[in-house]
C-alpha cells in the first residue's frame, strides 16, 4: 500500500468512525447539544464548555509553463494536489484546546498540526505542539483564503520562518484593543550538530489595526525571526510563484538565487513590515522582507542578504468585502452574498526579490501575478492565475531569463 492511499485510508476510517457516533439517538448526561452540519461537522454543549469540529480542505491544481520556469525552456506540465488536509478541533472544560490537521497528499510527514491550547488568561494564549510559525500578513492568512493561489515569493527568502519543519514548540499571543502580538520558540527537527543537537527558532510578531473589521481595514504589523543554528547552507531557492514546478517529474526549473556555502555563516534573521487598507470591496496590501546571513569568523568575509518585497490590488466585482480578523492579523474569506452568482474578484500582484553577498554574487527576480477568484458559494472557489517572471544575474540551462505560467485551482472547503 503507498504511503497516500495508507493516510486516504486512515482518513476515511476517522470520518466513518464520526458517522457511527453519529448513528441513532444522541443522549448526553450534561448540557444540551447544538450539532451544526454546515461546513463540516461541529458538535458543542450549550453551555460552550465542550466542542468538537471536524473540516477539511481539498485543492486540486494545474499548472502549465514554460521558458525560464523549465530546465530546457519548452512548456512543461503539472497536475497535482496542493493540499488535501482532514482537519479535527475542539475545547473541553473552557479552557482546554487542541487542533489537529491530517495531510493526506503529503510526501513528508502527514502531520501538519498538533497543538494543545490554554485558553483560561484570555486575551492571553497558550499552545504547545507542531504549529505554523506566526510571522507576516502572507504567512498567517489561511492558504485558503490568500488572494492568489500562491503566496507572495517572498517565502522563498527565508522559508524556514514560517516553516514548522517538523519540529515542535511553544506560542503565547493575545489580541488587546487594536493590537495582536504572538512569541514563540520552535525547534526544527533538521536543526541539529553531528552531536545531535538542536537548534531554536524565535519568532515576534506585533499588529496594530486602528480599523479591523470586513470591508474597513487598515493594518500595520512587523515581524522578526531569529535562527541560532550553528550551521547551515545558506541555500536560497525559489519557484518564482508557480509550485508545479516541483511537481512535476522532469523539467522543472527551481532556480537558485544563493548557492550552497556549508559551514559559511553562523547568524540567520528575517526582518518583515506588513500594510494592508481596505474600504468596501477594494483591498491593498504590501510587505517588505529583509534576510541577513552572518559569515562566519574566519571562514567567508562577506555576509549574504535577501531583500524582496510585494505590492497587490485586489476587487471584489459583486461588491464583497475580504474577511478580516484581528485575532491572528490576518484576511479571512470573502462570503458570496449571491449563492447563484457568488463572488468574483479579480488582482494583480508585484513581486521583486534580490539577493546580494559582496561582489560575489547579485541575482533579481521579478514576478507578476494576474488572476480571478470566483467564489461559488461557502465552499467551492475557482481560481485562475497568470504569472510572468524575469530575472536578472540567472537563468536556465539553455539561458532564458524570462518565463510565463497558467494555474488553475479547484478548492473545496468542508
Amino acid at each position: 500500500m503507498s504511503i497516500f492511499s495508507a493516510r486516504l485510508t486512515l482518513g476515511a476510517t476517522a470520518l466513518l468512525g464520526a458517522v457511527q457516533v453519529l448513528a441513532g439517538t444522541v443522549t448526553t448526561d450534561g448540557a444540551d447539544l447544538v450539532i451544526k452540519t454546515k461546513g463540516g461537522l461541529e458538535v458543542a454543549t450549550t453551555d460552550d464548555q465542550f466542542t468538537f469540529q471536524i473540516g477539511g480542505r481539498l485543492q486540486a491544481d494545474f499548472d502549465t509553463f514554460d521558458g525560464l520556469y523549465t530546465e530546457n525552456g519548452s512548456r512543461a506540465d503539472a497536475a497535482y494536489f496542493r493540499r488535501s488536509r482532514l482537519e479535527m478541533s475542539g475545547k473541553a472544560y473552557g479552557v482546554w484546546g487542541y487542533n489537529f490537521a491530517l495531510e493526506l497528499s503529503s510526501t513528508d510527514t502527514p502531520i501538519k498540526e498538533a497543538t494543545i491550547r490554554y485558553l483560561g488568561l484570555d486575551p492571553v494564549r497558550f499552545k504547545v505542539g507542531r504549529f505554523d510559525p506566526d510571522f507576516s500578513l502572507e504567512g498567517a492568512t489561511s492558504s485558503k483564503w490568500t488572494t492568489a493561489i500562491e503566496r507572495s515569493v517572498l517565502n522563498d527568502l527565508a522559508p524556514w520562518v514560517s516553516d514548522r519543519d517538523e519540529g515542535s514548540g511553544a506560542q503565547v499571543s493575545g489580541v488587546t484593543g487594536m493590537f495582536y502580538g504572538s512569541a514563540s520558540v520552535l525547534r526544527p527537527s533538521s536543526n541539529k550538530d553531528a552531536d545531535g543537537k538542536g537548534a531554536n527558532n524565535y519568532n515576534l510578531r506585533l499588529v496594530f489595526a486602528p480599523l479591523a473589521r470586513p470591508g474597513h481595514v487598515l493594518h500595520f504589523g512587523l515581524s522578526y525571526a531569529y535562527s541560532d543554528a550553528e550551521s547551515f547552507d545558506g541555500r536560497i531557492r525559489t519557484r518564482l510563484g508557480v509550485r508545479g514546478v516541483s511537481q512535476t517529474t522532469h523539467n522543472g526549473n527551481r532556480p537558485e538565487l544563493a548557492p550552497k556555502t556549508l559551514g559559511a555563516f553562523d547568524g540567520d534573521s528575517a526582518a518583515s513590515l506588513e500594510f494592508a487598507y481596505a474600504a468596501g470591496p477594494f483591498s491593498l496590501q504590501g510587505e517588505y522582507l529583509r534576510r541577513q546571513l552572518v559569515a562566519k569568523s574566519g571562514v567567508s568575509n562577506h555576509d549574504r542578504d535577501a531583500t524582496g518585497y510585494y505590492g497587490q490590488l485586489a476587487y471584489t466585482l459583486t461588491g464583497e468585502a475580504r474577511g478580516y480578523k484581528l485575532d491572528g492579523g490576518k484576511f479571512d474569506r470573502i462570503k458570496a452574498q449571491d449563492k447563484h452568482l457568488g463572488a468574483w474578484e479579480v488582482f494583480y500582484r508585484y513581486d521583486h526579490l534580490n539577493v546580494r553577498e559582496h561582489d560575489l554574487l547579485d541575482n533579481a527576480a521579478k514576478v507578476h501575478t494576474l488572476g480571478v477568484n470566483w467564489y461559488a458559494n461557502d465552499a467551492v472557489r475557482i481560481s485562475a492565475n497568470y504569472v510572468k517572471a524575469s530575472s536578472d544575474g540567472f537563468g536556465n540551462a539553455v539561458g532564458d531569463q524570462d518565463g510565463d505560467a497558467m494555474a488553475l485551482r479547484v478548492q473545496y472547503v468542508f
